[in-house]
């Protein structure tokens, strides 16, 4: 029988997803004011050095509207960070695509990112697959593969 009240454990797991998403976030958008960028300029950015693509994708993996990715990515592009290039499958699409000097932002960035990265070395191999697959499991093993 299902119960309305959750355990002492959940709530402390959540929690501490909680704490962890936090000081994700907060150290992210430290990284990005540090390069003159807001923390949403920072993630389409990061979005954008794993692969080119359309404004519609980048809304979808950000879960915002694509009229507010627009403004970041015209942004981005006068800052000569991104560019709109047609996509090669179909030249009716414009890919949003980091420049050189976007992509070194981004590698930047990412390399700035200590708060997971630190604590995650510390954690043996199996320990992070099993991470890495418990938070896929939670999340309907829809989490992007890296691997």
């Amino acid at each position: 029988m299902a119960t309305t009240r959750t355990d002492p454990l959940t709530l402390e797991v959540v929690e501490l997803i909680g704490t962890v998403v936090a000081r994700y976030y907060e150290e992210y958008d430290e990284a990005a004011a540090a390069h003159s960028l807001t923390g949403a300029q920072a993630r389409v950015l990061g979005l954008l050095s794993l692969e080119p693509m359309p404004m519609r994708k980048i809304a979808q993996k950000l879960k915002c509207e694509p009229s507010n990715v627009t403004g970041i990515v015209d942004r981005l592009e006068t800052r000569g960070l991104v560019e709109r290039r047609p996509d090669p499958a179909d030249r009716r699409v414009k890919l949003a695509a980091p420049t050189e000097k976007g992509a070194q932002t981004a590698q930047q960035l990412r390399d700035s990112l200590t708060f997971a990265r630190e604590p995650l070395a510390e954690l043996s191999d199996g320990d992070r697959a099993m991470l890495r697959d418990l938070l896929r499991r939670m999340l309907g093993d829809s989490a992007p593969r890296h691997d």
